[in-house]
């Protein structure tokens, strides 16, 4: 009997069962135990008590039946095992370890696999419940802790196998390091905790985790070979707990066994087990040597005779003895491979049940245990659901954390949105995580970076907490940059290459119905307006005290076919004429009037061309201003200031540019100066230009001098506040500018982007978030979201604010700024309308007038006095009646119209 020195419960279990055979005569055995103990890590002083305690029995003449070896692994595992090959030993082995870990006992011919047997202890088919929960749960993470009652070194690589799966698996730390090793797995993004062990090691775990790593985004499943009931001082948690179950059918054999011969260590079913094993092992040996199929002439070589050619060749056939064996078993019966397809070692265990329960604990009590289900031990067997919606609430939901930087539209805040946040990643983010299936908790970082290093290679932003793993995921419109890449990955692009553009005042030319007044200061209109009176007024003293003029010369003009007469009301009519294509007509007569009028003329004539070249520039070159067009014309000019974000991917670009300028020209320097070129060596430098570009330079230092803003509302604020649109314009991602231009109408995007880059979503280096979201994104490509989002977020009329078109330079003259010429001509025709009905009511409904006829006599006529007859209402005939003229001997026949005969006499 063969095991190692902290298996102690191996030694009671043998113990046990060698007594168990002594008070058990019908078995028929009689057994001769020899005992080696030896150390898991030192083979070297096992295989000497090994080759020490068989050389004493074959010089005894007890050449041993059997060897029983309860080692678990390691190097005394597979001492034993090289040992037992080696000397041709009958061996039954309850190592741990499926067929592949056995090493020395690897490709056996079929005779050894008949007398070398393993069968694998409960603790190594434990852990497979592991595998069927995480298949059956489809658990994508996973902690595996467990403490010396469990070996895992052997499952690193077969236990999770073939399952995409990403898993640690790792001892319990001691009572100091425990916490943080708890935490260190969290910062792995481990949210699916499974602890192996005994109760005592499982409860100090459960109470060395904070109480936030028992919430929803948390599962914990504890698994032990104890049948004890769970306990631990947690404040609010519900775990999945597993414990072993025996067979229903062995209980009274179980616990006849446990009160007779005191078999009552934990765990219980390893004890049992030790005690099956090795009774069925000295049964089936005991049936081969009665049945005479032992050989007659066994043969026994020494450790020192064996010279590694010269192992003992035999015909025992311990795997059939071995399962023919008919003792009932204690705690569950031998699962052992029907057939010769399936090898015995490896695949041989004992059959038990692990019962699942909901331990859900509060206060550091357990309030309530709910059946879940079962699970029958095997490689492969999948566990046995009783209550899925149950099972389905202990699952973890998969939180992760992300942190943005607020950037219209792809995120903008919402109280009023589930996560408080809205915009176009915050949709596909929801629609990735529909296809993942995850939720997640969203921030913004406190600096509002997406992450940019420093000249000690530090890093901020986003990037700093994807490197401290304290964010999951970096969403926003960050963009994929070489250096992120060393720390950080990013999926596939989500968007186009975005580059860097020139956002400015929109230059703002303000319309007017009277613009054609605005081309003349108001003191110039003045100045023609006094001009126009005085050259009026000086043209009617002209022509009314020139002797020559027509209203002092009417005999002269008498036959000219314009007879006009220059009174104030004719020279300004003149004047105003004369400033229109029409012209003023007849000058007047007079020379001096014909000066002035000459000399108004050509005021005129002036007046009238520079108003209208002025007019026509005024129109036009208000619409052509355009001080910047590109990046060149901006790096030219210096009356605008410009500069990119403070800690942006922009300003990043424009300072490693202007680095770049001062490395080439450091090294033009160091060539230029270089004395020791010869005159052959320095002629083959004149293809370089010079002086070196610094292009960047001067724009990096001016950009220094202007001052970089903060955040993108500070940028669009300083471009607001300039006093023109040349005042100061912001570089920085053509799509924050193109949304800014399609939110507000006083802004404008110039030139054409450059340094294109595209915007990707941000997870740590190495998570498995980057396969499952390209696999996501790539599927929402294909369906043409991507291209709706786009269109929602950048096209949608409640995005989009209604701007007036700019003018544009092939466009004509705007209403806005000609119509109130048109004005004019309704001013003017209302005028005259207004005019007409005055002339025709000033003429019929005047004071009313009387025709009265005057007959004067004589005598009346000489004292100039007047008779009034026949008196009629105005309007009227009336009949002509004669007055004669006694003086001179004519009849006159008069008809006069007297307005008002109260006050007025007519005189003749």
């Amino acid at each position: 009997f063969v095991n190692e020195v902290d298996n102690s419960l191996a030694n009671v279990a043998v113990e046990v069962a060698l007594n168990y055979v002594k008070k058990n005569p019908q078995l028929g055995l009689s057994v001769d135990m020899m005992y080696v103990e030896g150390n898991r890590t030192d083979s070297k002083d096992l295989l000497q008590s090994l080759c020490s305690k068989y050389g004493e029995s074959l010089n005894d003449n007890r050449p041993p039946h059997l060897l029983l070896d309860t080692t678990l692994t390691g190097v005394s595992s597979e001492t034993v095992k090289s040992f037992s090959l080696a000397l041709g030993i009958p061996t039954v082995s309850a190592s741990y370890g499926q067929e592949g870990d056995l090493r020395q006992w690897r490709d056996l011919s079929p005779t050894k696999r008949g007398y070398l047997l393993q069968v694998m202890p409960p603790a190594d088919m434990i852990p497979q419940v592991i595998r069927s929960i995480i298949i059956y749960m489809n658990i994508t993470n996973a902690a595996i802790l467990y403490d010396s009652t469990f070996v895992m070194d052997h499952k690193y690589k077969a236990l999770l196998q073939n399952i995409p799966t990403r898993h640690v698996i790792t001892s319990i730390a001691d009572d100091r390091d425990r916490a943080g090793q708890i935490e260190k797995l969290r910062n792995l993004d481990i949210n699916n905790f499974f602890v192996l062990g005994s109760l005592a090691s499982i409860k100090q775990v459960l109470e060395s985790a904070k109480n936030e790593y028992f919430e929803r985004n948390f599962a914990w499943h504890v698994i032990t070979q104890e049948q004890k009931d769970l306990t631990c001082n947690v404040e609010n948690a519900t775990i999945m707990f597993l414990r072993p179950m025996s067979d229903s059918s062995s209980k009274d054999r179980l616990g006849s066994i446990r009160t007779t011969y005191n078999l009552k260590q934990e765990p219980q079913i390893t004890g049992f087990f030790y005690f099956d094993l090795t009774l069925r092992a000295l049964i089936a040996t005991k049936n081969i040597l009665q049945s005479g199929s032992w050989p007659s002439n066994m043969k026994y070589i020494t450790c020192e005779d064996y010279d590694g050619t010269n192992t003992p060749n035999h015909t025992i056939d311990l795997k059939t003895a071995f399962t023919e064996v008919t003792e009932p078993t204690t705690f569950g019966p031998f699962e052992i491979p029907k057939g010769g397809k399936v090898p015995f070692n490896g695949n041989t265990y004992m059959k038990f049940d692990m019962d699942i329960n909901a331990v859900t604990i509060r206060s550091g009590a357990s309030v309530n245990t709910r059946s879940l289900g079962t699970w029958e031990a095997s490689l492969n067997a999948p566990i046995n659901v009783a209550n899925e919606a149950e099972i389905k609430n202990l699952t973890a939901d998969v939180v992760y954390r992300v942190y943005t930087v607020v950037q219209a539209p792809f995120i903008m805040r919402d109280p009023t949105a589930p996560k408080g946040f809205k915009g176009y990643c915050i949709d596909l983010l929801n629609k990735i995580a529909e296809i993942v299936e995850f939720d997640y908790e969203i921030r913004e970082v406190e600096d509002g970076k997406f992450g940019n290093m420093n000249e000690n290679g530090e890093w901020n932003g986003i990037v700093r907490k994807l490197i401290d793993k304290q964010a999951d995921i970096g969403l926003g419109s960050m963009s994929v940059m070489a250096e992120r890449e060393t720390v950080i990955d990013f999926t596939v692009p989500y968007y186009d290459l975005v580059g860097i553009s020139i956002m400015m005042q929109l230059p703002s030319t303000p319309s007017s119905l009277f613009k054609f007044l605005t081309v003349l200061e108001t003191n110039v209109w003045l100045c023609i307006l006094a001009a126009y009176f005085f050259t009026s007024f000086l043209m009617w003293i002209f022509d009314r005290y020139s002797p020559y003029s027509y209203q002092n010369n009417r005999e002269k003009y008498k036959n000219d076919d314009e007879k006009r007469e220059f009174n104030i009301k004719e020279c300004l009519w003149f004047c105003m004429t004369s400033l229109t294509p029409q012209g003023g007509g007849e000058a007047p007569k007079n020379l001096s009037g014909r000066l002035v009028a000459a000399t108004w003329w050509l005021f005129g004539f002036i007046i009238i061309a520079s108003y209208t070249a002025n007019l026509a520039a005024f129109l036009t070159v208000s619409r052509l201003d355009t001080p910047v067009e590109s990046l060149d014309d901006l790096s030219k000019q210096y009356k605008i200031l410009y500069a990119p974000l403070n800690g942006s991917s922009a300003m990043t670009y424009f300072q490693r540019m202007a680095d770049i300028e001062a490395k080439f020209y450091e090294i033009w320097k160091e060539m230029s100066l270089n004395d020791s070129l010869t005159a052959v060596e320095r002629s083959k430098l004149a293809v370089w230009d010079y002086p070196v570009s610094d292009k960047y330079t001067k724009m990096w230092q001016a950009m220094l001098e202007a001052g970089l803003p903060n955040s993108l509302e500070e940028a669009v604020q300083r471009i607001r506040n300039s006093t023109s649109a040349s005042g100061f314009a912001f570089l920085g991602d053509a799509t924050d500018i193109r949304y800014q231009v399609l939110t507000n109408c006083d802004l404008q995007m110039v030139g054409e982007e450059f340094s294109r880059k595209p915007y990707a979503i941000a997870v740590q280096q190495g998570s498995p978030l980057k396969d499952q979201f390209n696999n996501a994104i790539l599927m929402l490509l294909n369906r043409r979201e991507l291209e709706k989002l786009k269109e929602q977020w950048w096209k949608n009329d409640d995005v989009q604010n209604k701007c007036e078109k700019p003018d544009d330079q092939s466009d004509g003259i705007s209403i806005q700024n000609i119509g109130g010429v048109f004005i004019v001509i309704f001013v003017g025709i209302g005028m005259a309308c207004i005019t007409l009905l005055f002339e025709f009511w000033y003429y019929k409904y005047r004071t009313n007038a009387k025709v009265i006829d005057i007959v004067e006599s004589s005598e009346q006529q000489q004292q100039h006095g007047t008779i009034v007859k026949n008196v009629r209402p105005a309007g009227k005939l009336v009949k002509q009646d004669s007055l004669k003229d006694t003086t001179k001997g004519q009849t006159l026949r008069t008809r006069t119209l007297m307005p008002n005969l109260s006050k007025f006499q007519p005189r003749f």
